[in-house]
């Protein structure tokens, strides 16, 4: 469901398969345990691999990104497939957060050197 990568202050979460209520509390939790041990400012959520995401998970990227923003870092998506791109335009997540087509891009987006 999640791999984590962190590269700066930047914390990379490649996410996959269904992201719903079932899996809401531990994707909260494995991402806040990862940006405070890593003390990460930035947040690149790399959507390839999902298939779904509902409005309990949508609650944590709100949540992840107001706790980033509140830090004047930046949350933002790399990758997104067209059905989750949907859910996330009709939040209104597209509208605040960015979008990269690389997580390469993303760094170099969110002001981290690409081989950092």
């Amino acid at each position: 469901m999640i791999g984590l990568e962190s590269r700066g202050q930047t914390l990379i979460a490649r996410l996959a398969g269904e992201l719903d209520l079932q899996v809401a509390d531990e994707l909260r939790g494995r991402l806040d345990e990862a940006l405070e041990a890593h003390g990460a400012v930035h947040l690149v959520l790399n959507l390839e691999g999902v298939s779904f995401i509902d409005s309990a998970c949508l609650g944590v990227i709100l949540g992840r990104y107001k706790r980033i923003a509140s830090n004047q870092g930046t949350l933002v998506f790399v990758a997104i497939p067209p059905r989750v791109r949907r859910v996330l335009e009709l939040s209104g997540l597209m509208r605040i957060c960015r979008e990269f087509p690389t997580e390469e891009a993303a760094l170099t987006g969110t002001g981290q050197e690409v081989d950092e």
